[in-house]
């Protein structure tokens, strides 16, 4: 029996059941014809930047390494054997060493080449050793109070690291492999989408555009660099902080999805090129204008917000050069 029939024999019965009847009806067609055109909303896409570089951190805390092209994996950027953040300096109990601690680590180059390590430091000798030493133990390291595992590179790397951070303490080089597992970032949970990262601080890819860090420079005596801020993709072409508003890029083939913004540190304070620490500046600087929304504060507390943290919702090949659109729906 057909919706005609059905309100024909319930006008006969009763009047009322037919209204409801007819008036339920048309909610649901309605609601139907919504939905669907809801689902078939398309996305606005508006070109808003370019790449101007893609840096790699092999070694957290290390020096970055500039590369024209990259794939964005989800957890992170990748070029040849090199991973973003996936060697981690470690205390011998396995707790994480930065350049929050170590502010010389900023000098360290970490590189690979023919399937070998290259690390290299001001006043060292090139140390080489294989990026593969399945013989060396796995250590249990701790990143930010969360457990992750790394492969110990050798007494030779360790030795290295001693030598050049001059401590009396010794430390050790660990390195991420893929069948190790990740760790969810505690800053992350239980606000913001669950994913995975190796010794990153909290997200996979971090963003920031050239124009930001030139106003920044303006209220400075002294100009600062990008590399400073250890972002992973550089964008050009757009307004100061107008990364800020992007929840859904589109670069080449990738989709990357905002997270939250990137809280600064005291570690903003070391320069890249000498690795000297003042604490100061440029902190207090983006403290005096670059706050969170006192809505926020329970996320970012005091720190003040300076590029921004993606997850990577599709994977694929960045290139330098690569047109930045923004997605909305």
């Amino acid at each position: 029996m057909d919706l005609r029939e059905l309100t024909v024999n319930a006008l006969a019965q009763n009047k009322r059941a037919a209204l409801l009847l007819i008036g339920g009806a048309g909610v649901a067609v309605l609601g139907f014809g919504l939905g669907y055109k809801y689902l078939r909303k398309p996305e606005k896409v508006v070109r808003v930047g370019v790449v101007s570089q893609l840096l790699i951190h092999p070694l957290k805390s290390g020096r970055a390494v500039s590369v024209a092209l990259a794939e964005c994996q989800e957890m992170g950027l990748k070029f040849g054997e090199l991973q973003d953040r996936h060697w981690l300096v470690v205390t011998e109990d396995g707790h994480m060493v930065t350049g929050r601690q170590e502010p010389r680590l900023v000098l360290v180059s970490l590189t690979c080449e023919g399937g070998h390590v290259c690390l290299n430091g001001p006043n060292m000798e090139e140390l080489r050793f294989s990026v593969k030493q399945p013989d060396n133990p796995v250590i249990d390291c701790r990143v930010f109070g969360a457990d992750i595992q790394g492969r110990d590179c050798g007494d030779e790397a360790s030795c290295w690291l001693t030598h050049y951070l001059g401590a009396e303490k010794t430390f050790r080089l660990v390195h991420f492999e893929p069948q190790m597992k990740a760790r969810r970032p505690v800053e992350s949970e239980p606000l913001f989408p669950q994913y995975d990262v190796a010794y990153p601080d909290v997200g996979p890819v971090m963003l920031l555009s050239e124009s930001s860090v030139k106003d920044l420079s303006s209220k400075l005596e002294n100009d600062v660099t990008v590399e400073r801020f250890r972002p992973n993709i550089v964008i050009s072409d757009c307004e100061a902080f107008e990364e800020d508003s992007w929840e859904e890029i589109q670069i080449g083939s990738v989709r990357l999805q905002r997270v939250m913004s990137c809280g600064r540190c005291v570690f903003t304070t070391v320069d890249p090129e000498t690795g000297v620490i003042t604490r100061k500046e440029p902190l207090e600087t983006l403290k005096s204008y670059r706050l969170c929304k006192p809505s926020e504060k329970h996320i970012y507390k005091s720190s003040p917000l300076f590029g921004q943290l993606h997850t990577v919702k599709k994977t694929g090949i960045l290139q330098v050069g690569d047109v930045v659109y923004k997605i909305s729906r």
